[in-house]
């Protein structure tokens, strides 16, 4: 199982807004992950938080793009989070090698087509709605059936814009449009994500349905959470404390 590194170049991020805003302090952890193991770095320039306000095309790439470029001198793949295809698009040529969608699609009508022109591995999210609204798309009458079912018509919008198969992965969207207890069930059944057939991610890293008021106090609930992951077959945790989690898998 990967362990893919969170690397958020923004203010309000809620677990850790501004502390790797500007472009040497984003370079800087960068590195930093992946001197702790990471298999990937997964750099956002817009947060997804709930309540969180969108920011510009033109801001979520002044963010992210000189940052990618640096931190593909590295060696270790870079991931783009980003729900435009523009932005998807300058990540890639900035050195991204992998478009981390978390709105499956949806935010953007360009960017399947973006994505298979690009013919670079997608992650696609299952997702309801923007920040803002999210938290009143979390009504379920068996959360794991529908988060399947809508995850499945990404797939076949993604095979039907022309992304390949093998590039395909999927991410049943921990903490996006449910509640604690929804999220808990996704993972009680992740398995049956996986059965889908495409690798998956999951990415829970100190989301609040772990406990505790602080984010960074919920970093021992994600550890664990990582261990009992790597049993499932998934393919890869998206994680902010990098080493802790790399460790637990050792």
């Amino acid at each position: 199982m990967l362990v893919m590194g969170i690397l958020n170049a923004t203010p309000d991020s809620f677990a850790d807004g501004g502390e790797h805003f500007t472009y040497p302090a984003a370079v800087e952890h960068g590195l930093k992950l992946i001197s702790e193991g990471a298999d990937i770095i997964d750099v956002g320039g817009e947060s997804t938080r709930p309540g969180a306000e969108r920011v510009s095309a033109a801001e979520e790439e002044r963010r992210v793009i000189n940052v990618i470029s640096k931190l593909t001198d590295a060696g270790k793949p870079i991931s783009i989070d980003t729900m435009r295809a523009s932005t998807a698009r300058a990540a890639v040529i900035a050195g991204a090698s992998i478009i981390n969608d978390v709105s499956g699609g949806l935010a953007d009508a360009a960017m399947l087509d973006t994505v298979a022109e690009l013919k670079v591995p997608y992650i696609a999210m299952h997702w309801r709605g923007h920040s803002k609204e999210m938290n009143n798309l979390a009504v379920y009458t068996n959360v794991v059936e529908e988060v399947i079912a809508e995850l499945s018509l990404r797939i076949e919008a993604a095979l039907s814009a022309g992304v390949s198969k093998s590039n395909l992965i999927i991410d049943p969207g921990i903490g996006f449009a449910k509640e604690a207890a929804d999220n808990w069930l996704i993972i009680e059944e992740i398995e049956r994500f996986v059965a889908l057939g495409y690798p998956v991610l999951v990415g829970a890293s100190r989301k609040r349905f772990l406990g505790g008021d602080d984010p960074t106090s919920r970093e021992a609930a994600t550890v664990e959470l990582t261990k009992r992951l790597s049993q499932s077959g998934i393919w890869a945790v998206r994680v902010h404390g990098v080493a802790a989690n790399k460790a637990v898998l050792q």
